[in-house]
């Protein structure tokens, strides 16, 4: 790996943006810069490293538009193939024009006849909810972000390849990049790849997935997908500035400085900017902290893309040196406060009753010991226990079952993997984090606070249809 002065990066710029990420107690789980299509600097926060693979959310849809791009190279379809054409199944018996006005390109550019996402995760066949919704204008018009537009296209890929799309891009695409051979992606209910959510690959993968784009889509001198496409697919298409945006390609964003970025939920970032020959891409897990991806891309902006110099600097040891030690300690954040308190000796091991309540908990008690702890709670589903690290955060699993893998709607028996710790921010209140690391993201917050022999609660959760049960206030009495 080259030193990112010799790319024209200072490691010291590194380093601030680290720093800040910290600082602002951003939950990243990685980022990866490349520079002239070299690695300036790579990092993980642990548990996290270079080979885990991570869901993408919807940076996933780019990568269903760079598959409609090799179908249209194969001459399988056209940007102005109407998509009702490749649903006989689907259609009503009398569908609203704007449904067969609506085109591949129609869809690539997020300009659907819909106002909003057309299905629910209660929905049977996401695809059929495209067709059978009621319009609401005219397609390739406004733009209007609808990932219902993403499963139609990627299930049309998969209808005419007869493979899930990641599939059929390995050999023509993946492959020569070096993608991960064990990359997947998520179902939908009806079976076929959730495009608009559902990858599941590395960091890495996105890079090369990413700096492919970034050149015209060669790699190694081979000319891998059109440079037509990727030229059209990268550049705007459609306006989308009412939202505070700079203009929308095929299912890529643009981005300020004549940049591009595939962007998913919780900070999946991969911006590109070609005036520059820099790539910025990270993981993360942000969802609740505000826009996705704004104090990433914020500090992104102000600690690097604003000390990028056109030329090799001198080299600097000593912040390399220090950039590394940094790097190789990067960790997931526990949560900021005491390891103990006066009423710790009171609580440990006695049982509370709760009072009947949103999260339908009936009991629950905490026992510590040194550097972690464990939440012992009965809810519907039976009798439930967290581990969770004080000072540091302990990897385990959330009790909780009935959730979502493979495909949306089937629940499952296997248990989310998670990140947990504790502290105590005051004498008397118990402040808990669990973050959900799984083929799904999300987060649980809980307060716990003890008055005598009573116990107040509070919990909160951000993630996509999972943690429901784990919202609302109680109270209780030993």
């Amino acid at each position: 790996m080259s030193t990112p002065e010799s790319l024209g990066i200072p490691s010291r710029a590194v380093l601030n943006f680290l720093e800040r990420i910290d600082r602002e107690r951003v939950n990243m789980h990685g980022f990866l810069l490349l520079r002239r299509g070299e690695v300036a600097a790579e990092g993980y926060w642990a548990p996290y490293t270079a080979e885990t693979r991570h869901r993408m959310y919807s940076v996933s849809k780019s990568f269903v538009a760079l598959a409609v791009g090799l179908m249209i190279d194969d001459g399988k379809i056209s940007l102005d193939d109407p998509v009702a054409r490749f649903f006989p199944d689907k259609l009503p018996v009398n569908p609203h024009r704007y449904i067969t006005d609506s085109t591949v390109r129609d869809l690539l550019m997020m300009a659907t006849p819909h106002s909003r996402t057309s299905y629910t995760r209660d929905d049977a066949d996401w695809a059929w909810t495209f067709f059978n919704t009621k319009p609401s204008h005219p397609p390739g018009t406004v733009f209007s972000y609808d990932t219902a537009a993403t499963v139609v296209l990627g299930s049309i890929v998969e209808r005419i390849a007869g493979v899930p799309f990641l599939e059929y891009m390995r050999p023509k695409m993946l492959d020569p990049i070096g993608f991960s051979s064990d990359a997947w992606c998520i179902e939908a209910p009806e079976g076929t790849s959730w495009g608009g959510s559902g990858v599941i690959c590395t960091l890495r993968d996105m890079a090369n997935v990413a700096l492919l784009c970034l050149n015209r889509g060669t790699w190694d001198g081979r000319q891998l997908i059109s440079e037509d496409f990727v030229r059209a697919a990268t550049a705007k298409q459609i306006d989308n500035s009412i939202g505070g945006n700079v203009g929308y390609g095929y299912q890529i964003w643009r981005e300020r400085e004549n940049g591009f970025g595939f962007r998913g939920m919780g900070t999946q970032l991969a911006m590109c900017f070609p005036d520059k020959e820099f790539i910025f891409t990270c993981i993360s897990d942000t969802q609740g902290a505000g826009p996705t991806g704004t104090g990433v891309v914020d500090a992104m902006w102000d600690e690097l893309y604003a000390e990028l110099a056109d030329e090799p600097l001198a080299e600097d040891p000593a912040a390399n040196a220090a950039l590394t030690d940094r790097i190789a300690r990067l960790a997931v954040l526990p949560v900021d406060g005491a390891a103990t308190s006066r009423v710790c000796d009171s609580i440990a091991g006695a049982w509370y009753t709760i009072e009947p309540n949103p999260m339908g908990i009936t009991r629950m008690r905490f026992t510590f010991e040194p550097g972690a702890g464990t939440w012992e709670y009965t809810n519907a589903q039976g009798d439930k226990t967290l581990r969770f690290g004080v000072g540091r955060v302990v990897p385990g699993v959330f009790p909780q079952t009935g959730y979502f893998r493979e495909r949306i709607g089937t629940p499952s028996d296997h248990p989310y993997d998670c990140l947990a710790s504790a502290a105590w921010v005051d004498e008397a209140t118990l402040n808990l984090s669990v973050s959900i690391t799984d083929i799904y993201l999300g987060s649980l917050k809980a307060s716990f606070v003890f008055k005598g022999d009573e116990i107040g609660v509070y919990m909160t959760k951000t993630a996509e249809w999972f943690l429901d049960e784990y919202e609302g206030f109680a109270g209780g009495r030993k």
